[in-house]
């Protein structure tokens, strides 16, 4: 981290502040700026420093917005996305990794093209999505979880846009969704030892521009309406999905 120079250490801010108010605004997308940090940050000291900030991130929002959180729909995914983690290391260990990064690549891009093209339709020709993709989603987030880290994030969104959830209750359960893999997780990282006094260094240094990003993007969020949310969610969307595309 020291060895940054003062361009790497402002283009690092800049990320932060853009996948935190990502983070503040739709309640995901901040796994968007995990990839660019990777460029200057090496990932054994990234990771378990994400991994802390997706906790601490998760606390913020829900310390206003608790009491928003869907509970039925966030005891309705535990289940599946436990299958989904046990299917994903099955597959880690069989398949290969870039034929299951573009294959998810074509799913992702491709739901969020059909979620934007559905807001761009009149509102009379709308038609909910079925609810039996929830469960499909929430087992995917399991199973991406376990090959890509942070690109389950995707498949919560994709799992609560199926549940036609209001905007803040969609932002609240995200999270709630984030808080809790990033504390499983978490206790890993700590069980081997990955918390170092670098780590923690680093995501002492984040944190502040974390809390600027969702500050800025919880001002976009109160002021968007419920169509413009949709939209944002869809575009995330497929800006996640397109990465994935030219692995």
């Amino acid at each position: 981290m020291y060895s940054l120079s003062p361009l790497e250490m402002a283009y690092c801010s800049a990320v932060l502040l853009f996948a935190y108010g990502l983070r503040g605004s739709t309640g995901f997308g901040g796994a968007l700026g995990m990839p660019f940090l990777a460029l200057v940050i090496p990932l054994k000291l990234l990771v378990p420093v994400w991994t802390l900030l997706g906790a601490a991130s998760s606390i913020t929002i829900l310390g206003r917005e608790r009491k928003r959180v869907s509970r039925r729909d966030l005891v309705a995914f535990v289940p599946w996305c436990v299958l989904g983690i046990a299917v994903g290391l099955y597959f880690f260990k069989t398949l290969d990794a870039r034929t299951l990064a573009r294959g998810l690549g074509i799913m992702v891009f491709g739901y969020g093209s059909y979620s934007l093209w559905k807001t761009l339709r009149p509102a009379a020709a709308r038609r909910a999505v079925p609810r039996a993709v929830g469960p499909l989603a929430s087992t995917l987030s399991g199973v991406v979880g376990a090959l890509f880290g942070t690109m389950a994030t995707v498949f919560f969104a994709i799992y609560l846009d199926t549940r036609a959830l209001a905007k803040e209750a969609f932002r609240a359960t995200i999270s709630a969704m984030l808080l809790t893999l990033s504390v499983v997780r978490g206790i890993g990282y700590y069980a081997v030892g990955e918390f170092t006094g670098e780590v923690w260094l680093t995501f002492a240094a984040a944190v502040p521009l974390m809390l600027a990003g969702i500050y800025i993007g919880d001002r976009v969020h109160v002021n968007i309406s419920e169509l413009t949310f949709r939209r944002m969610v869809s575009v995330l969307l497929m800006l996640c999905g397109a990465p994935l595309l030219l692995r």
